[in-house]
């Protein structure tokens, strides 16, 4: 299914769950954005969040940080980092509704994507989420089955990786940019 085709369903009863690094904002591959001043929004992310918001009931992140975990940067640092995400995205007219995070070393934590606790969290905190009505945005195949397994619809961005051989078990569409995205599913908002 080309879920672009059928955009004119999604409405306020839809969510969007999005990655953050090579999604929202400029990825640091093998490394990690550990304070605000290395953060970088992608060209078109904070226009596209705004377009967005005004398209999704919810916009949520969900992102792995093992930064924490690691030591190489402290929690402090990472809320830092959201709360100017938030006013960010604000500022300019868009919305995030909350952001998750999973500082956890394990993979086998289960708020670490791909397993699903932060989409739990999100409907612990927003009862109204429908997963079969959400959207899943990531740059990883990790992303990918995060969403497959609470039954969304899942978007590639290719920012990390080549785009991926298609019709793929885990990926419904693909492309180069959130932007990107945006644009073929809100083409009158250019």
């Amino acid at each position: 299914m080309n879920f672009v085709d059928n955009s004119n369903e999604i409405d306020k009863t839809w969510t969007l769950f999005l990655d953050r690094d090579g999604v929202i904002n400029e990825e640091c591959v093998g490394s990690y954005i550990t304070n605000w001043n290395e953060f970088n929004f992608l060209e078109g992310a904070v226009d596209a969040l705004k377009i967005l918001s005004s398209k999704f009931g919810l916009i949520v992140v969900v992102t792995n940080q093992r930064g924490v975990e690691k030591g190489i940067m402290t929690l402090n640092d990472l809320r830092e980092i959201n709360s100017n995400i938030l006013q960010t995205v604000s500022l300019q007219g868009g919305k995030i509704d909350r952001i998750y995070n999973c500082t956890a070393l394990l993979d086998t934590d289960q708020n670490r994507k791909p397993n699903t606790g932060m989409a739990l969290q999100a409907k612990a905190d927003f009862p109204n989420i429908d997963f079969k009505r959400s959207i899943m945005i990531g740059n990883s195949l990790s992303d990918m089955e995060f969403g497959k397994r609470m039954g969304m619809h899942t978007v590639f961005i290719t920012t990390k990786y080549e785009p991926l051989a298609l019709p793929h078990d885990l990926i419904d569409e693909q492309y180069d940019s959130l932007y990107d995205w945006t644009l073929k599913l809100v083409p009158t908002a250019v």
